[in-house]
């Protein structure tokens, strides 16, 4: 068939945007591509194509952010500037990548770098701005301010425990990302293939940069426009020149580029009698030109085919026809093809979710998370971790400026939100409150479903008040209420569902040399306990437990069951309360002490959102992968 009347077919039926981009996905598409493994050195800007879960924790020790002396905390309470308090230094400094060999018992205190490892007995640093060499006797430090449990500490394994999933699959990694990884200890990822995108120009008036101009000739910029922006877009680009107007020539340079592609762009053409040769060359392919012709102003020329499932895309001519049809049609394939996120940019204004303090004459940071509540109003979540955490800076959306004259920014304040890099992600599930591994699982499955999900731990009561004000989807909580012996349904307030998720087992954790019960532990004053952080649902355990007793470690108050895992493990404590999975991954002895619910308060505007549809059925779908995958870790979702 000549050119002009193939010409004409191609235009019979012109097709606006949304149904021309319909047909030609119907046949190309939307799956990213398969996974290798890159070392981490090369990682930056590529796409997850795997959790990944941290083999370590981090930090690795209690550690010293601060220089100063590893202290009881109980030692410096009621002592000031007139009244310090005399302790004799142990005999040994630890600086960093030092192992502590000495105990802090009561009255003495040890010589700590930043970075230093927190040697057992002690639960706070005193910074060496409050202390002073006692003048009588050098061997003791005077310390002239109290100090607080977990005062200038960092707990192990509260920025990441081991086993907890740090990334999830579908991330994108900036250098906040493979600094989690570096963190961890990846030396190598599984990361999505770039997408390899062939890019031809063609015409007889094409001639490349540096080239002799002449009248009737332009430069080709269309072949670098579109090698750029799939470079911006995380593709591969590779740029095969320009071609004349030869058939048999651009016929194997096209078959040539299929063969070493997953995306073909062709940019130009004419038409010599024979109609336009690259919707000639591209309709010999099967199944071929599926559009030609799109209700567009500029871009109506374009066209979209296929060679089997992989895509060929027509460009118009024209620079700008050009570059806005690749970014309404081919942009949107590529960021699929390489597992892209969305990008985000510029400053929001939010209301301050938390009240947060700031220190006197510094000009302080803030890094936050943000949401939507039900007027798409937006609410900035602190992250918590301090500045010694690598997650905080990975997982946030931007930053608060707290100005130098500010101590105190409270609750419900009106604040602008710096983003990071990106817009603010609009999640399909935003979830607040406790975190657990299971919660990690089920957030993977809806990963896998294409469900994006963000995640923001501030404990069971963060994640109540949450969702009475409207700010999430899933406030995952685990509350014993003491009067009723009963979990999480007296906590519910009206315009409040709860939908049940699991149970999981808490128990009492010690090395698996430990062979005594609790009634023994406790009755022994050696022994030391690791608490929990007061507003936990654990620590509500922990407490009734106890009875009114607060043995060895009672101050000392981790903000996870990872961190309680890691103090026993470490030797820093001999006994903590943790739930069972934890303690496994640990290698821990655990004994069982008491099942309890871990569930799921939605707030009822939210209750029939498809996401959350999604979820209940995977919940109650028996069997299926994602309550096995649950059952396997210890998490009961039998009735």
């Amino acid at each position: 068939m000549k050119g002009s009347g193939r010409k004409q077919q191609q235009f019979l039926e012109v097709l606006d945007r949304d149904a021309a981009e319909a047909r030609w996905r119907e046949v190309v598409g939307r799956a990213a591509l398969s996974s290798e493994r890159v070392p981490l050195a090369l990682a930056l800007g590529r796409v997850l194509a795997e959790d990944v879960r941290a083999e370590v924790d981090v930090p690795g020790f209690d550690r010293s952010n601060m220089d100063g002396f590893a202290v009881r905390a109980s030692d410096t309470f009621g002592v000031s500037e007139e009244q310090p308090i005399r302790l004799r230094l142990n005999n040994e400094v630890l600086a960093t990548g030092i192992a502590p060999q000495i105990e802090v018992t009561r009255g003495t205190a040890t010589t700590i770098a930043t970075g230093g490892m927190l040697p057992r007995g002690a639960d706070a640093v005193a910074p060496i701005e409050v202390t002073d060499v006692d003048p009588e006797d050098d061997g003791c430090v005077l310390v002239r301010a109290p100090r607080v449990p977990g005062a200038a500490v960092s707990f192990a394994g509260t920025d990441m425990g081991r086993g907890e999933t740090v990334l999830f699959a579908g991330v994108r990694l900036s250098s906040r990302e493979t600094g989690v990884l570096a963190a961890i200890g990846c030396e190598s990822i599984s990361v999505v293939r770039r997408p390899r995108v062939a890019v031809l120009s063609t015409g007889d008036e094409i001639v490349q940069p540096g080239e002799a101009m002449r009248p009737g000739l332009v430069f080709d910029s269309n072949g670098r426009i579109l090698a750029d922006a799939v470079h911006e877009l995380g593709g591969e680009p590779v740029f095969w020149g320009a071609f004349r107007d030869d058939l048999d020539a651009l016929r194997k340079a096209l078959h040539e580029a299929l063969a070493d592609s997953d995306v073909v762009l062709l940019s130009g053409g004419t038409s010599k009698g024979e109609g336009d040769l690259n919707a000639l060359v591209v309709g010999e392919l099967k199944p071929g030109i599926l559009v030609h012709g799109v209700a567009l102003k500029p871009g109506k020329p374009i066209c979209l085919a296929a060679q089997k499932e992989k895509p060929v895309v027509i460009l118009p001519g024209f620079p700008t026809s050009a570059i806005f049809t690749f970014h309404e049609f081919v942009a949107p394939l590529i960021r699929d093809l390489a597992g892209q996120p969305s990008e985000d940019r510029e400053t929001r204004t939010a209301r301050l979710a938390i009240k947060t303090q700031s220190e006197r004459g510094r000009l302080e940071y803030l890094l936050v998370g943000l949401v939507e509540d039900e007027g798409r109003k937006l609410s900035a979540y602190p992250m918590g971790k301090g500045s010694g955490s690598v997650t905080s800076f990975s997982r946030a959306d931007g930053f608060v400026r707290i100005g130098r004259n500010t101590e105190l920014v409270a609750a419900d304040s009106e604040v602008e939100v710096t983003l990071i890099g990106r817009d603010v992600s609009v999640a399909d599930l935003v979830v607040i409150g406790s975190h657990c591994a299971g919660l990690d699982l089920i957030a993977s499955e809806l990963a896998a479903s294409g469900v994006s999900v963000k995640l923001l731990a501030v404990g069971s009561h963060g994640g109540l008040a949450a969702a009475s004000r409207g700010e999430c989807d899933l406030a995952p909580i685990h509350l014993l209420d003491p009067e009723t012996d009963g979990y999480n349904v007296p906590f519910l307030k009206p315009g409040l569902k709860l939908l049940r998720g699991y149970r999981r087992m808490q128990g009492i954790a010690t090395r698996a040399d430990e062979t005594r019960d609790i009634t023994e532990l406790l009755e022994d004053p050696s022994v030391r306990m690791v608490n929990r952080n007061r507003g936990a649902g654990t620590r509500i355990l922990i407490d009734r437990l106890l009875g009114g007793r607060k043995p060895p470690g009672y101050p000392y108050e981790p903000r996870s069951h990872y961190a309680v895992a890691a103090a026993i493990d470490q030797g820093r404590a001999d006994w903590g309360v943790t739930i069972e999975s934890v303690a496994r991954d640990a290698g821990l002895r655990f004994v069982p002490l008491q099942a309890e619910e871990y569930d799921f308060v939605v707030p009822e505007s939210r209750w029939d959102r498809p996401v959350l549809k999604r979820l209940r059925a995977l919940l109650s779908e028996n069997p299926s992968d994602l309550r096995t995958r649950l059952a396997a870790q210890g998490f009961d979702l039998s009735e």
